[in-house]
C-alpha cells in the first residue's frame, strides 16, 4: 500500500512526541525553581499540564506547524518554535481566564516557562533534525524511488532528485527510457542500473517502493507499462507535465521535487496508517510481555529436548523487497535448513512455498514425521510465533499483512506475485484466517493477499485478527 503523504503533523509524529515531552520537561522545571513544588501534586497545576499537552496537539493540527521542518535552517526553525510558543501560549491563558483561576497561578512560572519552553523546543528538535540527518532515518521510513527517464532529462532529474530527498528518498538507480548502452554508467552520482526492456525484472529482485517516470512528451512508452508496474505492487510517479494513465487510486503527490501523479495498487491516507501502525505498536507491546512469559516456560523445554538456542532467526523479504531478520521459538531441529532440500519432492504447495503433512524436521517428530512432540505442540498452538512481535515493533512487520516470503521464496517469483509485498508481512493475513496451512496452491495465497491489499480498512484488520484469535483457539489448519 502507498501512503498518501498529506497530514503532515502525523508524518512527523516522531517530533510531535519529542515536543509533548521537553514541553512537560519546561514546565515541571519552571514549577521547582519559581515555585518550589512539583506540579503533578496540585489540582490547578496538574490541570496546567494536561492543557499543555491538549494545546500543543491542537496547535500541530490546525497550524501545521511540521510542514517542511527537515527543510527549515537555524532561524526559520526559531521563527517556527516562537510561533508555536505562542499559539499554546494564548490557550494557557484563555483557559485561567475562562476558568476564573488565574489569581491563583504563578506569574512567574508562566513566563519562566515561556522561557524554557521555547529553548527546549528548539534544542530539541534541531538535535534531533541533526541525529536524523547523520544517522539517516530507518530503513522501514524510507522509500526507495527508481528513475525512469530519457537521456535528455536524465541530469535535471537527476540533480532535482538528489537536491529534494531530505533523507526521505533512497535512489537506487536511474533507467533510460531511450539509450541501452549507457547502463553500468553513472548521472551525478548514480548508476543507469537496466534497460527499459529489464526495468520489471530488476524491480522484482530490488528493494523498489516506487519508480519516478519523468520523460519528454516526444517519447512514447508501451500502453501497459504503468499498469504491469501497479501490477507488481510498485507505486508510479508521474511527472505531471507528461500525458498520464487514467486509472483508479491516483492522487496528486510531491515527490524529490516534482508534482506528480502516483498510481498504485492501493492508497491509504496518512491517518489510516497511523491508526494501523498504534495497533500494530499496542499489539506488539502486548505480544513481547506474553512473549517474556512464555519463554520462562518453554526456552527449558526445547533446550531439553533439542539442545541449540531458543529462538530461530532467518532473513526475510518484506515491504516491496526490503530485507530483514524474523525471530521465532525454535520449533525445529538444528540441521532443518539443510534438510529442507531433500524433503523437496515431498513439498505439498503448489508454488514458491515449502509445507509437509509429516514434517521429520520439526522436534519431537517420528522417522517418518508423526506429529507429537514438543515441536508440534508449539506450532499448532501458535506459540512460535510470538517472538515476531519484537518485528512488529521495530516495524518491520505488522500485526495483519501477508506472509514475508524467504529470499530463495522471493528469487522464484513472478512479476505477479510481486504485488504481494506492496504492504508490510504480517503475524496473520486473510489466506491464514481462510485455512492456513490447509492452502495448498500458491496462486490461491497471492489472490487472497491481493484482495487484502486492495480492498485494506481498519475494519478488515480488525476483524482477520479476530478470525485468527479463533482459529488458534481451534487449533485449524496449523502445520
Amino acid at each position: 500500500m502507498y501512503r498518501k503523504i498529506s497530514d503532515s503533523w502525523l508524518k512527523h509524529w516522531d517530533f510531535i512526541l519529542l515536543d509533548l515531552i521537553v514541553l512537560q520537561a519546561a514546565y515541571v522545571l519552571s514549577c521547582l525553581i519559581w515555585n518550589g513544588q512539583n506540579p503533578y501534586q496540585n489540582e490547578l497545576y496538574l490541570n496546567m499540564a494536561l492543557i499543555i499537552c491538549l494545546a500543543d496537539i491542537c496547535t500541530t493540527f490546525f497550524t501545521e506547524g511540521y510542514k517542511g521542518i527537515m527543510r527549515r535552517g537555524y532561524l526559520q526553525e526559531f521563527k517556527a518554535v516562537f510561533r508555536h510558543m505562542c499559539w499554546i501560549l494564548f490557550l494557557q491563558i484563555a483557559y485561567l481566564f475562562l476558568s476564573k483561576r488565574s489569581s491563583e497561578f504563578s506569574r512567574m512560572v508562566l513566563i519562566g516557562y515561556v522561557i524554557l519552553g521555547v529553548l527546549f523546543l528548539y534544542g530539541g528538535r534541531v538535535l534531533w533534525k541533526r541525529f536524523l540527518l547523520r544517522k539517516g532515518k530507518l530503513v522501514y521510513s524510507k522509500r526507495s524511488v527508481l528513475l525512469v527517464t530519457n537521456s535528455a532529462r536524465a541530469e535535471r532529474v537527476a540533480a532535482t532528485v538528489l537536491n529534494h530527498t531530505f533523507n526521505e528518498i533512497e535512489v537506487p538507480g536511474i533507467v533510460l527510457v531511450d539509450k541501452d548502452d549507457l547502463v553500468g554508467t553513472r548521472i551525478h552520482g548514480l548508476e543507469i542500473v537496466a534497460t527499459f526492456s529489464e526495468i520489471l525484472d530488476y524491480i522484482q529482485t530490488r528493494w523498489v517502493d516506487g519508480i519516478l517516470l519523468s520523460v519528454s512528451r516526444d517519447i512514447h512508452l508501451p500502453q501497459n507499462f504503468v499498469a504491469d508496474c501497479v501490477e507488481m505492487g510498485v507505486t508510479v510517479h508521474e511527472e505531471l507535465t507528461m500525458e498520464s494513465a487514467n486509472t483508479k487510486n491516483q492522487r496528486l503527490d510531491r515527490v524529490g521535487g516534482f508534482i506528480v501523479l502516483s498510481t498504485n495498487i492501493r492508497i491509504a491516507t496518512q491517518k489510516q496508517m497511523f491508526m494501523k501502525r498504534a495497533l500494530d505498536i499496542c499489539g506488539g507491546l502486548v505480544g513481547m510481555l506474553g512473549t517474556g512469559i512464555i519463554t520462562l516456560f518453554l526456552a527449558p523445554a526445547i533446550y531439553l529436548a533439542s539442545p541449540g538456542p531458543i529462538f530461530f532467526s532467518q532473513m526475510r523479504v518484506g515491504k516491496n523487497g526490503r530485507k530483514f531478520k524474523i525471530y521465532k521459538f525454535r520449533s525445529m531441529y538444528m540441521d532443518a535448513e539443510e534438510r529442507k532440500k531433500e524433503l523437496m519432492e515431498k513439498n505439498e504447495m503448489q508454488g514458491f512455498m515449502f509445507k509437509m503433512d509429516a514434517d521429520p524436521r520439526i522436534i519431537g517428530s517420528g522417522p517418518d514425521g508423526t506429529r507429537h512432540g514438543l515441536g508440534w505442540f508449539i506450532r499448532k498452538t501458535s506459540l512460535d510465533e510470538f517472538p515476531q512481535f519484537w518485528n512488529v515493533l521495530k516495524g518491520e512487520m505488522s500485526l495483519v499483512g501477508t506472509r514475508p516470503p524467504t529470499v530463495d521464496e522471493w528469487e522464484q517469483y513472478g512479476h505477479h506475485h510481486r504485488a504481494r509485498m506492496a504492504t508490510k508481512p504480517g503475524l496473520t493475513g486473510m489466506w491464514q484466517v481462510s485455512g492456513r496451512s490447509d492452502i495448498t496452491d500458491f496462486e490461491e495465497v497471492v489472490r487472497l493477499d491481493k484482495e487484502y491489499i486492495e480492498n485494506w480498512s481498519f475494519g478488515l484488520d480488525l476483524r482477520i485478527l479476530f478470525k485468527t484469535v479463533l482459529v488458534v483457539l481451534r487449533g485449524s489448519g496449523s502445520k
